[in-house]
């Protein structure tokens, strides 16, 4: 009996001791590919110690900055952000095939354009390049990346135009190009979305021209077109039917009779100050449930109407105009 006793115990003893030393296999996620395209990514970087815990002894699937897809093991997302790096973004991000999230985010030391090699990253959803040093222009070849939900370019120093071709991607949720250096006109084929149509984020650049006309042919949620150089009428973009939810064109040269305009009810937020926009308020943007409003430094004349949400807003809302009266401003005369 002592015998038996004795046996299990090694038994059991053995296994306790094969268990606590797990098979390569099963501890280490890590593709080794990934693994070296990680580690020339933080050589390229000049090493930082931002990026410290990318350390080649180590499971590169749990280092700081990155996350591995559960089923394949591949990288699947580089996200770095508020890091004191310097220099360009580098080459080998493009070799990491299965990326689906690319993120260089509030790093003001991160120059030179925007990587040619991230062309080659066709599974990549999630593109953020923002709040950088970034120069040159938005490169044609992002239209290539047909799997991309979110375009975020903003707070760079871009310049040039924005190409076409962007309007290629079929998935877009929202492009944010604000905040750069960009030339031109909004091109004609943002009118022409196929799929998703996505939120336009175009303002503090240096836009110019008339809206496209197209534009008014898609049903969008958000534009916002503010700080630029652009003019004319832009009437198209409204309508009753219309389900756009977001609009801020303050500070262009925009030039339209407002008082002709019918507005949707989905409407929670309306900006069109400093422009050249005439007319009255309409009697019929008392039935939308705005959240903000402001018409301020234009052309507009008459009485503000009475009720809805209309006395809501203070008298910053309406300031600066030829001859808009009526509460929150002075009385009609």
């Amino acid at each position: 009996m002592k015998m038996k006793s004795s046996f299990l115990a090694v038994v059991f003893l053995s296994l306790f001791v094969f268990l606590s030393f797990p098979s390569p296999s099963v501890s280490v996620r890590c593709n080794p590919k990934d693994k070296r395209v990680l580690l020339q990514i933080k050589k390229d970087l000049g090493n930082p110690y931002h990026l410290a815990s990318w350390d080649p002894n180590t499971d590169c699937c749990y280092w700081y900055v990155v996350e591995c897809d559960r089923r394949t093991n591949r990288i699947n997302s580089l996200h770095v952000f508020q890091a004191n790096i310097s220099g360009q973004i580098p080459a080998a991000v493009g070799d990491l095939p299965y990326l689906e999230t690319l993120q260089f985010h509030h790093i003001t030391n991160l120059t030179g354009t925007i990587q040619p090699t991230i062309a080659k990253l066709t599974n990549l959803k999630m593109l953020r390049l923002s709040f950088t040093n970034l120069t040159g222009p938005v490169p044609d070849f992002l239209s290539q990346l047909k799997n991309l939900t979110l375009l975020e370019l903003n707070y760079n120093q871009l310049t040039g135009t924005i190409p076409p071709s962007l309007s290629q991607l079929p998935n877009l949720l929202a492009i944010h190009l604000d905040r750069n250096k960009l030339t031109g006109q909004i091109p004609d084929s943002f009118g022409k979305f196929k799929g998703q149509i996505p939120d336009l984020y175009l303002s503090h650049n240096s836009l110019t021209g008339p809206v496209p006309k197209s534009l008014g042919e898609l049903n969008f949620s958000t534009l916002d077109f503010s700080r630029n150089n652009l003019e004319g009428d832009v009437s198209f973009l409204f309508g009753k039917n219309k389900t756009i939810q977001n609009i801020v064109l303050s500070r262009n040269t925009l030039e339209f009779d407002l008082s002709k305009l019918e507005f949707p009810d989905s409407l929670s937020s309306l900006d069109l100050n400093h422009n050249r926009i005439f007319g009255s308020l309409p009697e019929g943007l008392k039935d939308v449930q705005l959240q903000y409003l402001n018409v301020s430094y234009n052309r507009l004349c008459g009485q503000i109407p009475q009720g809805g949400k209309f006395q809501s807003f203070d008298v910053f809302s309406y300031f600066h105009n030829k001859c808009l009266c009526g509460s929150p401003l002075p009385d009609c005369k």
